[in-house]
């Protein structure tokens, strides 16, 4: 092969590999039957998008079956791994299909992260924040807030509370639930026994959506590699939900609080409860009791006795 050509093949290869690794790609498993497919797989976050199917080149006839090979994707590594054959196709291929939306790749711990220690744990979120602090994926949000309202507390937490996302006064001091409805939930805690410091608080988003309206479905979207990344790094052993925002978009379902309630969800390793946002009870006091039996379910797992 005239070696410009292959160099041109392997600098189209290339490209297509890093924005493959942007989109969450970790490799592509060769399959040992010619004629199938195979897929690019993305695990990076349930806010990820897909990454189109690409299908193989056939190969030379053998009378020896290529065994299955794992093709490794790093970061500025030459795909020499490839053949000119494989990236003309390939590349052919991709060419001929319209590219996804850019989703940048979530900052998440690595697997294990509850054997990290609480500096180290403290240090990475510090930097998620920072990356936070710089996010303009909603315009609207990024161009009204004052600032951004990561999170706070014990990066070791046992329990980490999810709200919906920031208030007025959230967004003005820059830590959540710090408005009437967190002075209620600052009660809430007292009352089981526990220290606001204990635990860890975030919300669902983390700007204020203006005129404190339910934040839409992208914005979520694009807030839930932030919230993913917290959830990894604190890895907490329960998760309490504060209203149905929060339920639904962590858990991925619908139901009213009223239906989810007084019982276990589980995502990952964490046991999930759901109940009344705090700003709820604020306008239908009556709910506090539901909430209360809530909280004691949560105790009785925790063994902390509230006698």
């Amino acid at each position: 092969m005239d070696p410009a050509n292959g160099e041109r093949i392997r600098r189209i290869v290339r490209q297509h590999l890093d924005s493959w690794q942007r989109a969450g790609l970790t490799h592509l498993p060769r399959s040992e039957n010619p004629g199938a497919k195979i897929s690019a797989v993305a695990v990076a976050s349930p806010a990820e998008a897909e990454v189109p199917h690409a299908t193989p080149p056939t190969p030379p006839v053998s009378a020896t079956p290529s065994r299955s090979v794992p093709v490794t994707v790093a970061a500025g590594a030459a795909p020499d791994t490839l053949s000119p054959q494989d990236a003309t196709e390939d590349s052919s291929l991709m060419a001929r299909r319209s590219t996804p939306e850019k989703t940048p790749t979530p900052v998440l711990a690595p697997e294990g992260a509850s054997k990290l220690s609480r500096e180290e744990r403290q240090k990475r979120l510090d930097a998620l924040a920072r990356k936070v602090a710089q996010c303009t994926r909603c315009p609207e949000l990024a161009a009204t807030r004052t600032q951004t309202v990561f999170g706070v507390g014990n990066p070791e937490a046992r329990v980490l509370f999810l709200g919906e996302a920031p208030g007025a006064d959230e967004d003005r001091q820059g830590e959540p639930f710090v408005g009437r409805a967190g002075q209620l939930l600052n009660r809430i805690i007292e009352a089981c026994k526990m220290k606001r410091e204990d635990i860890y608080i975030c919300n669902i988003l983390r700007c204020r959506p203006p005129g404190n309206r339910n934040p839409l479905p992208i914005e979520a979207s694009n807030c839930r590699e932030w919230l993913d990344g917290q959830l990894r790094l604190v890895d907490p052993e329960y998760i309490v939900c504060w209203g149905s925002v929060a339920a639904s978009n962590l858990l991925g379902i619908t139901d009213p609080i009223g239906r989810l309630r007084g019982r276990f969800f589980q995502h990952g390793r964490a046991k999930v409860l759901c109940t009344y946002h705090p700003s709820y009870l604020l306008r239908n006091p009556a709910a506090k009791k539901l909430v209360w039996e809530d909280m004691q379910i949560l105790m009785k797992e925790l063994g902390i006795p509230l006698d």
